[in-house]
C-alpha cells in the first residue's frame, strides 16, 4: 500500500481518489476549503492554503507520502522539487508540474524549445506593455492570466475600447502571487481537441487515448465528445507534438494536451495539463476500456496497461449552477429531475458534491454513451438536452 497526498481535491481529483481506494491505497485529499469533493471518499483531510510553502512543507512532513499527486495549479511548486530530491515520487514529475503550472514556461517550452506550432503570443506585466502586444499581434486577440483555473480571467478582445478591461479581468482572474499575462493571436479553429496521453514508468511507451473534442465557453469546458473525428495524418501530427512535450517534461501519468485544429487542417498545440483533463470526464461513461482517472492511477504507479481502446462513443456535458447557494446545490435544490433523465438509457450522472454553488459553478456531469459508430453529435445533442433536465432549467447552455 502507498499513501498518497493529493493536492487540490476537486471533482478530478475525487475520481482519482476513487480510483486509488479501489486498488487498496491511503489517500490523504488536501485543499483550501473543508469538505471538497476529493475529501469526502479519502481515508484523511488537510485543509490549508498550498500557496503557502511553509504550511505545505508540515503537511509532508506530518504524512510523509510516498506520493505527491497535485491536481490544482495553485501551489507553491518551487518546494516540490526538495520534496522530490528527499525521495518522495512527484506527479508526473517536479519539473512538470513547475513547468505547467505557469503559461509563460510550457509556451516558451513549447514554442521556443521544441518548436511546436502555437499561437503567436507575448506577455505583459503593465497595461502599458499589453497595448503594445496587442498592437503587435491586431485583433482580435485573446487574453489569459499567467496562472488561472476554470477560464477565470479569460476573455476576446476585438478592439481597443475593449482592452482595459480585458487587462483588469486577467489580472484579477489570476491565481496565487503571479500577476502577469499572455496575449496571443486568435486562431480561428475549426474545432478543439484533447489528445490524452499516458507516459510510463519502466521504459513502456507512451500511449493515447481516442482523441476528444470539446466545447468551452469563456476558456472552461461545457462539453466534450469521444471519438472526435480527425484525418489521420492530422491525428499523427498531434501525437508527435504530445509527445515532444510530454517526454521533454519528464514523468509519469496522464496528460490532458490541447490542441486547435484549423480550417486547413493544421494542428495548433494549445496547452497542456499534467494530470487528468475535465474534458476528459466523457471516459467515465465508458468510452475506453479505462477511463482517464483509472489511466492515471496505474501509470502513476507504474502498473501496466496493456492498451487503450475506443469500447463506446460518447458525450459528455456539465451541469451548471443557475444561482447562489450557501449548501451544495444538490442538496439545497429540491426539484432536481434525476429520475425524468435517468429514465433515458444509457445515461449516467455525477454530482460532485461540492459544499458551495455560485451561479455558473460546475456541480456534475450528464454522460451519455452508445455504440462505436453512433451518430456523436446526436449523443451530444442528448447530453446537453439532460444536463438541462437535471435543474429543470433552460439556462443551462445557449448553443
Amino acid at each position: 500500500m502507498k499513501k498518497i497526498l493529493l493536492l487540490g481535491s476537486g471533482e478530478l481529483g475525487k475520481e482519482f481518489v476513487i480510483a486509488a481506494m479501489r486498488a487498496g491505497q491511503y489517500v490523504i485529499a488536501c485543499d483550501r476549503y473543508d469538505n471538497a469533493p476529493a475529501m469526502q471518499v479519502a481515508d484523511e483531510r488537510e485543509v490549508f492554503n498550498m500557496l503557502d510553502g511553509d504550511a505545505l512543507e508540515a503537511v509532508v512532513r506530518k504524512h510523509l507520502p510516498d506520493l505527491i499527486v497535485p491536481e490544482i495549479e495553485a501551489i507553491r511548486t518551487e518546494r516540490l522539487f526538495q520534496f522530490e530530491e528527499q525521495g518522495i515520487q512527484v506527479v508526473p514529475s517536479a519539473r512538470a508540474v513547475n513547468y505547467t503550472m505557469n503559461r509563460r514556461a510550457i509556451r516558451d517550452l513549447a514554442a521556443k524549445e521544441l518548436g511546436l506550432r502555437t499561437a503567436k503570443y507575448f506577455y505583459a506585466k503593465t497595461f502599458e506593455e499589453f497595448k503594445q502586444a496587442a498592437d503587435e499581434i491586431g485583433f482580435p486577440c485573446v487574453v489569459k492570466p499567467l496562472m488561472s483555473s476554470s477560464g477565470h480571467g479569460q476573455s476576446y478582445v476585438h478592439n481597443d475600447e475593449e482592452l482595459e478591461q480585458a487587462f483588469q479581468e486577467a489580472m484579477e482572474g489570476s491565481r496565487g502571487d503571479v500577476k502577469e499575462v499572455i496575449i496571443e493571436e486568435f486562431i480561428d479553429f475549426e474545432s478543439e481537441f484533447t489528445l490524452l496521453t499516458v507516459t510510463q514508468q519502466h521504459g513502456w511507451p507512451t500511449l493515447f487515448c481516442p482523441p476528444i473534442g470539446h466545447v468551452q465557453k469563456g476558456g472552461d469546458y461545457r462539453e466534450s465528445w469521444q471519438p472526435y473525428q480527425i484525418d489521420e495524418a492530422a491525428l499523427k501530427q498531434a501525437q508527435h507534438m504530445a509527445d515532444e512535450v510530454t517526454k521533454a517534461l519528464t514523468g509519469a501519468g496522464i496528460w490532458g494536451v490541447e490542441f486547435f485544429l484549423t480550417k486547413q487542417g493544421e494542428v495548433i498545440f494549445s496547452e497542456l495539463s499534467p494530470r487528468p483533463h475535465d474534458t476528459g470526464m466523457v471516459t467515465l461513461g465508458h468510452t475506453t476500456n479505462l477511463s482517464e482517472f483509472e489511466l492515471h492511477f496505474r501509470a502513476v504507479m507504474g502498473l501496466p496497461i496493456p492498451a487503450i481502446h475506443l469500447e463506446h462513443a460518447g458525450a459528455s456535458a456539465v451541469i451548471l449552477s443557475p444561482k447562489e447557494a450557501a449548501v451544495p446545490v444538490d442538496r439545497s435544490l429540491l426539484d432536481y429531475h434525476l429520475e425524468e433523465a435517468l429514465r433515458e438509457d444509457r445515461t449516467r450522472i455525477r454530482i460532485f458534491g461540492k459544499p458551495e454553488a455560485h451561479k455558473g459553478r460546475r456541480m456534475g456531469v450528464v454522460l451519455c454513451y452508445g455504440e462505436v459508430g453512433d451518430d456523436v453529435n446526436a449523443l451530444r445533442d442528448k447530453a446537453k438536452r439532460l444536463a438541462k433536465t437535471v435543474l429543470g432549467t433552460d439556462s443551462y447552455m445557449k448553443k
